[in-house]
């Protein structure tokens, strides 16, 4: 077998004995055998039974003595001595197994051990014989002096612990006092150090003090600036919003002049005013393009004036719409120059037509206008009429022969084509009299009143400004009927045009309107009649159809505009009928908020209400009747409502319960528009019993503006 596997068997047999299977602790010593040990190294002591063999050992001597009565008194004193020093030994061994228990006890108790030890050295060989008892008195000397030494070595170990505690303590003293010097060296350094930061901090309390000081009169000195440069920009933006206000203001007087010339310039490619003898000349893309350019010149000066003051863009806009009309103006001319030649070799031709055409006018003043006969039979069964009353038919008469008499009063101003100071002059009293109509918008009370100003100057003879020039009515004596005819002309105008593209402005036009009819009643009766001529749906009445005239003739006695015998679109010509009698409305409800109000109004809301009972006593026209009512009544329904009251919602009720299935009658297919929105107002207004207010209504705060 080899030695390694030997040496395991061995290894396996040990671990399988008697002995090793004991459990061994290699801890033993520091756990247990410490104390074990201690048995071993402590000093000596008398075993608890050693005080009962004493007693048995003293009373077997004394028993022994006394028969022999050898001794003296005086030798027995000692014994009895010793017997009592072992009796006290005795009692202390009894009462404490340790001698060494209590320091004092050991030194009050040292003479009576010395004398123990004399006594067994002079009694125990005597007494006790026996081997035993010389071997146990020997133990108990031995014992008695080891323990005697022990208690002088703990007595010097004792004085050395006093000496060293005295030492120690007279060190410690010592070093109290040191400690409480240094802590009072300490707390003076730090009391010092405590001032010294104090007065440090004070001083920079103060220098911090000063610094904000410093500071505060630093920012002072900033605000002070900064208010100082605050005031200056806002003086320099009040400088700057007045240049602004003064170029902005600038700018529309430039764009006034610009809208000046434009309408000056538009009025010389009026086909039927200048041209009228050159029918082979087709001016009317001219004119259209004149009328599109003026329209746009005043959309541009509307918007910039509602927006505030115009920007140099609208300037240029305008500039550049002025440079159009003057190059379509040259175009013209050139065209109007290359027919002149060719009107030599028509002569003929043309006098024969204004032959004709006078021969037309005679005819049309001589007939009286009668009611269709086609349809008179049933207008007489049905209780309406197609012709208007007498009274109306006489005044409507009157208006157009004032209308007739005022152009044959300014003839002279009109026709004078020769006289180059008198031309001048009608232009100036014409663009004086139109100009200031046009720039009638919805911007404010203040520039509204302006115009008004101009415009009754004018009319008052007072000389205004027009153009860079001063004008006046006075300046030719035919002056003043030109500018009213021409004013009155230029309002409906406006009505035709700018009221039937924009509702809202019919307001501002017709309290302007109003204003100027009662200080200047002659200018009301023109403006009549030249609306009931636009429009004779006005009066109202029917125009009659006459005999022998032309279907051309017959349109435009009807309203409608004809080029080139082409009338205009339906759509078009209720857009200009809705205008027109819108502007009536507004006008008839309105007056001048800065007149004297003493009076009535010249043309007030009688008339209105006369001219919707007239229209409802009439045959409807399809599309017309339905476009006219819905117009008139969105205007001035409130205004009636509240005058007429109780009447007014009759008339309405008459409107819903009979007239407006008499236009339901007589509506075509497709032409359902005019006839829904009006049936729709009417209900919408009985339902609520309200007339609602008319958009665009001038209201007090346009007044402060």
């Amino acid at each position: 077998m080899q030695p390694r596997e030997l040496r395991w068997e061995t290894l396996a047999a040990l671990r399988s004995s008697d002995k090793g299977q004991l459990s061994y602790r290699r801890h033993w010593l520091q756990d247990e055998g410490r104390d074990v040990l201690e048995g071993c190294m402590s000093p000596l002591v008398l075993s608890p039974y050693s005080g009962w063999v004493l007693d048995r050992v003293i009373g077997q001597s004394a028993q022994e003595i006394s028969p022999s009565g050898n001794s003296t008194p005086k030798e027995s004193t000692p014994i009895k001595n010793q017997s009592s020093s072992l009796e006290k030994i005795t009692s202390a061994r009894l009462q404490g197994s340790s001698p060494l228990s209590s320091a004092e006890a050991s030194e009050t108790k040292g003479n009576d051990d010395l004398s123990l030890l004399e006594v067994g050295q002079e009694a125990f060989p005597a007494v006790l014989p026996s081997k035993v008892t010389e071997v146990e008195g020997c133990i108990r000397m031995y014992e008695e002096m080891h323990r005697l030494k022990g208690k002088e070595a703990l007595r010097q170990r004792q004085e050395q612990q006093e000496q060293m505690v005295r030492a120690v303590y007279a060190l410690a003293s010592e070093q109290l006092k040191r400690f409480d010097e240094l802590k009072e060296l300490k707390q003076h350094q730090e009391f010092q150090d405590l001032q010294e930061v104090m007065e440090k901090s004070s001083k920079e309390a103060q220098g911090q003090q000063e610094k904000l000081k410093e500071e505060h009169r630093h920012r002072a000195k900033v605000l002070n600036l900064k208010l100082r440069e605050a005031e200056q920009q806002r003086q320099r933006q009040e400088e700057l919003e007045r240049l602004r206000k003064e170029e902005g203001q600038e700018r529309l007087r430039r764009l006034y002049s610009i809208q000046e010339e434009v309408l000056q310039l538009n009025q010389q490619i009026d086909p039927n005013y200048r041209h009228k003898d050159l029918p082979k000349i087709d001016l009317s893309a001219y004119s259209n393009r004149g009328n599109q350019i003026c329209g746009l010149v005043s959309g541009l000066i509307r918007t910039t004036s509602e927006r505030g003051f115009p920007t140099q863009v609208d300037v240029a806009n305008t500039e550049r719409a002025l440079q159009e009309m003057r190059g379509l103006i040259s175009s013209m001319q050139q065209e109007i120059a290359a027919a002149v030649e060719e009107k030599k070799r028509r002569d003929e031709e043309e006098e024969k037509q204004k032959q004709k055409e006078l021969l037309k006018s005679q005819q049309l003043k001589a007939q009286t206008p009668a009611p269709a006969e086609q349809s008179g039979g049933k207008q007489q069964k049905e209780g309406l009429q197609v012709k208007a009353d007498v009274s109306t038919m006489q005044w409507y008469q009157q208006l157009q022969d004032a209308a007739e008499r005022c152009v044959a009063s300014f003839s002279g101003l009109s026709n004078c084509k020769d006289n180059k100071e008198v031309k001048k002059i009608k232009a100036d009293l014409q663009k004086a009299a139109t100009i200031p109509v046009c720039q009638i918008s919805r911007i404010g009370g203040s520039q509204l009143k302006e115009i008004f100003d101009r415009i009754n100057n004018l009319l008052s003879g007072r000389p205004v400004q027009s153009g860079g020039q001063t004008v006046s009515v006075t300046q030719h004596p035919q002056g003043l009927e030109f500018v009213y005819y021409k004013l009155a002309e230029k309002f409906v105008h406006q009505g035709e045009e700018e009221v039937a593209s924009h509702h809202d402005s019919a307001f501002p036009i017709a309290v302007v309107a109003s204003g100027i009819w009662e200080l200047h009643p002659r200018v009301g009766e023109l403006l009549l009649a030249h609306m009931h001529k636009k429009c004779p749906y006005s009066v109202p009445f029917y125009p009659a159809l006459k005999e022998g005239a032309s279907m051309e003739e017959c349109q435009r006695m009807l309203g409608y505009k004809v080029k080139d015998s082409k009338m205009e679109e339906q759509d078009q010509f209720l857009k200009r009928m809705s205008g027109l009698i819108r502007l009536y409305a507004a006008i008839i409800q309105l007056r001048w908020p800065y007149g004297s109000k003493q009076g009535t109004h010249p043309h007030g809301l009688n008339h209105g209400w006369r001219w919707l009972a007239q229209m409802l006593n009439m045959e409807p026209l399809a599309d017309v009747t339905a476009t006219l009512l819905f117009g008139f009544l969105e205007v001035c329904g409130n205004a009636l409502m509240k005058q007429y009251q109780v009447q007014f919602w009759k008339m309405m009720l008459l409107i819903r319960e009979d007239y407006v299935p008499r236009i339901e009658a007589i509506t075509q297919p497709g032409q359902e528009g005019a006839l829904l929105r009006f049936k729709h107002f009417v209900e919408e207004c009985l339902q609520k019993k309200e007339i609602p207010v008319p958009k665009g209504t001038l209201q007090s705060s346009f007044w402060r503006a």
